[in-house]
């Protein structure tokens, strides 16, 4: 009798560590990050802040680490920007470069990249990492640490 429950416990153990892990397609959110993306690209590239800070969420919560320190808050990043490049010539044209996107949960992704500014007089560029967040069935940055 005790033999039988051994069996049946070692059976029982061996059948659940053959179960295949269960595979996540993580394509259609790898899809909509980098297609938000997309979209801040064009709208940056016609000079259009307003539709380029759509990519991100519109919250007091948001942050955004940048040469000139931590910025909290939506409407403070879209002055800092504006203040920063006020025309369309500051702002040139816009180039993403997509490293990796990681991501973390179905609601969560980091992404790590690359920026440059393609303008008359200069290339600056630099390395950004955004945190991702999945808010009302929409892809949305919640904290932008750029540097360069």
């Amino acid at each position: 009798m005790y033999n039988r429950w051994v069996f049946k416990i070692l059976f029982c153990v061996l059948v659940s560590c053959k179960q295949p892990p269960k595979s996540v397609d993580v394509t259609p959110s790898v899809d909509q990050i980098t297609t938000v993306l997309h979209k801040q690209q064009a709208a940056w590239n016609k000079g259009d802040i307003d539709s380029f800070m759509e990519g991100y969420w519109k919250s007091d919560s948001l942050t955004f680490i940048g040469r000139n320190g931590l910025t909290y808050g939506w409407q403070n990043t879209l002055e800092n920007y504006k203040k920063s490049y006020p025309d369309k010539t500051s702002m040139g044209q816009l180039e993403f470069e997509i490293i990796k996107i990681d991501l973390l949960s179905p609601e969560a992704a980091i992404m790590v990249g690359r920026y440059t500014l393609v303008r008359d007089k200069d290339r600056p560029s630099g390395l950004f990492t955004l945190v991702w967040k999945k808010i009302n069935t929409q892809w949305l940055i919640t904290s932008d640490q750029t540097c360069g």
